[in-house]
This record gives C-alpha cells, structure tokens and sequence, in this order.
C-alpha cells in the first residue's frame, strides 16, 4: 500500500478515487468508467508533477525521509553483482548501521559502502535507524584500506540522520573514529564516489561522503544537523523546523549552487519511492558517468583533486 505525505492529500484524494473506479470497473460491465479513469489518471499525474516542481525545503526533507524511499540495501541489490559484505571493525564489534563489502559495478570491481536504515521495526532496531558508532566507522576505514590496497573504487550511499549520539559511542571514540574515516578517504589513491540517497546527516554522512565526486538524488538533503536540530538549538523550539529548513540550504539544487555537492540525479516524479527501480538505474548512470571522469586519474592526482575540492567549498559564496 502506498504511503502519501501530508502535502501530498490532493494526489491521494484523486488516486483513490481512480481506485474506486477500477474497483467498481471490475464489479460491472461499464465501458463509460473507463474514460473517468483515464481522465482522473491524468489529472492525478498533473497535480503530482505540478506539486513536486515546487517542493520546499521542509518537503523535500519528508520526501528524504519517506518510508517508501529506497535504501542502501535496494541500491546494492540493483547495481552491485557478486557483492560480499564484510563485517567487525578487528577492534571491537560489527555495527549494522553501515553495511561494506565488495563486488563489481557494471563489471567493475567495487568497494561499496552504505548507511542502511532498514524497512520495518526489525530491521530498523537490527541497523539502528543507520546511526552508526566508532565500529561502523572503523569497519568503514579497514575496508577503503583494502580497497586502496588492491587498487579498487570505492562507492558511498550515505542515508543517515548522524552518527549514533549515545553513552556507548562517546566512550569508544565516536569523534575520533568520524575523523579517521575522513582522513582515510582523504587520502585514498583510488576514485571515490558517494551519493546522498536520502538524509546527510552531520559528521556520520562526511566520514563516508569525503569523496572525489559527491551526488545527491533529486529530493535528499545533506546538511550539518537536522532541521529540528537547528531549530531546537537557534529557537529552542522543534516545531520550527520548517523554518530551519528553509534557512539551512539543505537541498540538492542549493548545494549545487554552493559549490559542495557536483551533481544531482533527477528522481521520478513524485520521488524515487513512487518508482524505485528507476531511481536506481538513474543512481548508477551518474555513478558510472562519474567514475568515467576520475578514470585517467594517478592516486597523487586523485587526492590533490579531493583535497581542492574540500578547501574550495566556502570561497566563492
């Protein structure tokens, strides 16, 4: 069944009604139903186009974090062959909230890292809503290690809120392992791709998102807290996170403008949980496209790249 946002009732009003008509379409023989279908169909597409060509901030900010919207484990699945996921950091424990591994990207091989958040209670309490701690991180840095090692590109989807801010993780080094997994991909002699699939959340998306190239979908969003963060801290108030939205720059299109992101991937309309499939094959043209332009690339040019590109975010406002 499919889940609408709360801006989105005019659409849903109009797609249940489409599916009263089909249902009542198959109850009787009535030829002249079909036409109010196609006609109410269009206008249902009409109103979602005309809706998503205009989402604010806070919408976009829903729409990332859509239950419907597709994780890691969907974008692996549908690009990556042969994967073999990795597990344990060789310190302390495995931590689910990313998950690592290798296999081949359209026949290339391929480190792949991810922030999964899962799909039901389950999954979600087995990968912790994708807020890692110091394991998941240090798990992170052992595998773009052996990536660089063995001379292979390494592919980031980042979809987190932000680094787990619990008791535990401060007390193993949370700060610490964030900045070495920044460092790693710093200085990494291989290509490095990441791609914002749905939330980049503060120091838990840049310790996996330090990359050569950097891509956001359509609809995600990428900032330094959340916007109820912001809020909470600016106003201490929550419920003005629409307003922190709207003031922290936290689309696509405005990091694009800003110079910290190099890319964005057009979604379906209505958002890549309305046709996931699509949004994945979209994901992997742009990755594919971006590996194509580091491919020339020695590692002393890969990190200079890297190292330029962060330092010039900012200077040019």
């Amino acid at each position: 069944m499919r889940s609408y946002l709360d801006f989105e009732k005019p659409v849903a009003e109009l797609e249940a009604k489409v599916e009263e008509l089909k249902a009542l379409g198959e109850s009787r023989d009535a030829v002249s139903i079909a036409d109010d279908i196609h006609r109410l169909e269009a206008k249902a597409a009409e109103a979602l186009k005309d809706l998503y060509a205009r989402l604010t901030p806070w919408q976009k900010t829903l729409v990332a974090r859509h239950p419907q919207r597709p994780h890691f484990v969907d974008y692996c699945a549908g690009l990556i062959t042969d994967f073999t996921p990795l597990a344990g950091d060789r310190k302390f424990a495995e931590d689910e909230a990313i998950v690592g591994g290798f296999g081949r990207f359209r026949g290339q091989p391929v480190c792949v890292l991810g922030q999964e958040k899962g799909h039901n209670t389950e999954t979600r309490i087995r990968h912790n809503f994708g807020m890692a701690r110091p394991e998941g991180y240090r798990k992170a840095v052992r595998l773009m290690e052996m990536a660089d090692r063995f001379g292979l590109p390494v592919l980031s989807f980042v979809d987190t809120a932000g680094a787990y801010p619990g008791i535990e993780a401060e007390e193993r080094g949370q700060a610490e392992a964030i900045a070495r997994s920044t460092e790693t991909q710093l200085g990494l002699g291989v290509p490095n791709v990441a791609l914002v699939i749905g939330e980049g959340g503060s120091g838990g998306a840049i310790a996996i998102a330090t990359a050569n190239k950097v891509l956001m979908m359509e609809h995600a969003i990428y900032s330094v807290i959340s916007p109820e963060g912001a809020a909470s801290i600016l106003w201490r108030d929550a419920a003005r996170a629409q307003d922190a939205a709207t003031n922290m720059k936290i689309t696509a299109q405005d990091l694009l403008r800003l110079g910290v992101i190099d890319g964005i991937v057009a979604e379906p309309t209505g958002g890549a949980h309305r046709d996931p499939q699509a949004a994945i094959a979209a994901a992997g043209n742009a990755i594919e496209e971006a590996l194509q332009d580091l491919g020339n690339m020695g590692p002393a040019e890969l990190r200079d790249h890297r190292a330029e590109k962060f330092l010039a975010i900012g200077r040019k406002l």
